[in-house]
């Protein structure tokens, strides 16, 4: 019977140490002031936009958004409401050899490999330090690092006009 208490007490105390101590490269305890997680179903989110990035991205997007960053952006609601979940899919942009056998010369271009997924995140209370938006960018499925994700707000905080995000609605 001693024991039993003795081990539960232990038991007890390991849960709430695992309770109260900080997650892992967060001293303070605070969440990542950045997106850490893929958001759920994001593949069957509305289309908004695409987007060709040249020179050493070439990169082709699809920018697809859920159901309140789809309304919002058909709206030309702004600034984008809490709730506003923004996905951009990246892929390597790559010729089309089967297209251009057809068409005789290359103008033809398709997503190659993906190369990340990024997302925006609208929390005008948890993300406040970053104009109300997590970001985030994923590689392979994993996270980039603080020091990676730091250099995200800096570039979108020049499209204040558009709060923060580049992206424009293409009907």
């Amino acid at each position: 019977m001693k024991y039993t208490i003795l081990l539960v007490a232990a038991a007890t105390m390991a849960g709430l140490v695992g309770l109260i101590a900080p997650a892992p490269g967060h001293a303070d305890g605070e969440p990542a002031p950045y997106v850490t997680e893929i958001p759920q179903g994001y593949r069957d989110w509305k289309w908004i936009s695409s987007a060709h990035e040249a020179g050493n991205l070439n990169s082709l997007g699809a920018v697809l958004g859920n159901d309140v960053a789809f309304n919002a952006f058909r709206e030309g609601k702004l600034p984008y409401p809490d709730g506003t979940i923004i996905a951009a899919l990246h892929y390597r942009n790559i010729p089309s050899e089967e297209n251009n056998k057809i068409f005789g010369r290359v103008q033809s271009f398709v997503p190659g490999p993906p190369t990340n997924i990024q997302f925006m995140i609208k929390d005008s209370t948890k993300y406040a330090a970053t104009g109300g938006w997590g970001f985030g960018h994923f590689q392979d499925g994993k996270p980039g690092d603080a020091a990676f994700m730091k250099s995200c707000f800096p570039c979108h905080e020049k499209t204040k006009a558009t709060d923060l995000v580049f992206t424009h609605y293409a009907p």
